[in-house]
């Protein structure tokens, strides 16, 4: 079969991988979509997300959606050509975490597409993919799989509004319109937001922000513009979900938060220490909270997209077929070119 295998930064090469043997618990899924993530493009433009780097050659992807090929001895309740949403998360399900029902804390997590352990895991922009069963979820014949695609970055939105508590009637500050941004605007309206606020550095995500949820949005780009969310704003957000992954977002966030709010940490800093304002936090008494990946949210984010209740339709930008991955990321990585970009894989 054929893959996208990262060697290094900006050395992606489409080329022939060996077909896995399945075990017993296992199926094999002919890939139908993947959508680049923010990690995808983190680790082929710098070759690392985060603390995790990549070390020997590795596919990418974990946005994914497939039809079963073959089932395992052992595979009950799936079939041959049942088309799913694909969990990327394989935790061990025995340690204290996975019994506790925080899975995504689990220490021998093994998540598509990952270099956060050696070996690194492979992931499924590939022709074809082995994985356990369990993170098998069906979907009916009427969805688009491209659609499908989009439920892991959807469960991550999930995980963070999840993570912020109580939002009924709350007031909300997103930093960073990309799609796990977006798609937390739209979740915190579900979850009663009383209303939501945008920021990014560019224009063409904050008109998209506006068509999920947003009701006001600010280009922090501008000092002035920023400083009016401050001044305009500040002491008056509830809760803060940052998005953006930039350290500046967080000073920010601590100028415009209410006292007593909750921010919650979705994106992925750069490596290295952050700095934050402990006097800040002290003093107004922020909660101050991490958000990683997802746990039970991602059957949630499956049944939502297959129920319409959430409309992904205005963050998918475009689609490429595999053989053309290293346009699709070029595309992928201009935020005012896209928002969410696929791979068309068969």
């Amino acid at each position: 079969m054929l893959a996208a295998v990262l060697h290094g930064a900006k050395d992606l090469r489409i080329e022939p991988v060996g077909d896995l043997a399945l075990e017993p618990d296992e199926v094999r899924l002919k890939i139908a979509y993947g959508g680049i993530c923010g990690s995808d493009l983190s680790y082929y433009f710098k070759g690392r997300v985060g603390e995790f780097a990549v070390r020997h050659p590795m596919i990418l992807g974990h946005e994914v959606s497939g039809e079963i090929q073959e089932l395992g001895s052992a595979v009950q309740g799936l079939a041959v050509g049942t088309r799913v949403a694909l969990d990327p998360s394989r935790p061990c399900l025995s340690c204290e975490y996975c019994r506790a029902g925080r899975s995504n804390l689990c220490h021998q997590m093994r998540f598509l597409g990952s270099a956060a352990v050696v070996p690194h895991v492979q992931g499924g922009f590939a022709q074809n993919l082995v994985v356990r069963a369990d993170q098998c979820i069906p979907v009916p014949d009427g969805i688009s799989m491209r659609v499908v695609a989009c439920a892991e970055p959807l469960a991550v939105a999930l995980h963070g509004v999840r993570r912020a508590g109580d939002l009924l009637g709350k007031r909300v500050l997103v930093t960073g319109s990309g799609p796990v941004g977006l798609l937390c605007m739209r979740t915190a309206r579900l979850a009663g937001a009383l209303e939501v606020c945008a920021t990014d550095i560019f224009d063409p995500p904050l008109k998209i922000a506006l068509t999920m949820g947003a009701a006001h949005v600010v280009n922090v780009s501008n000092d002035a513009d920023a400083r009016s969310l401050i001044d305009g704003h500040g002491g008056g957000f509830d809760v803060a979900l940052e998005a953006s992954g930039a350290p500046s977002a967080l000073g920010l966030i601590f100028q415009a938060l209410k006292r007593g709010g909750r921010v919650v940490q979705l994106g992925m800093l750069p490596s290295g220490e952050t700095p934050v304002s402990i006097n800040l936090l002290q003093s107004r008494e922020f909660d101050l909270v991490g958000s990683f990946r997802f746990h039970q949210e991602f059957k949630l984010a499956v049944a939502m997209l297959v129920a319409g209740t959430v409309d992904v339709t205005p963050i998918l930008s475009a689609e490429f077929p595999l053989a053309k991955a290293a346009s699709a990321f070029a595309i992928a990585g201009d935020r005012t070119r896209a928002i969410k970009v696929h791979l068309a894989i068969s």
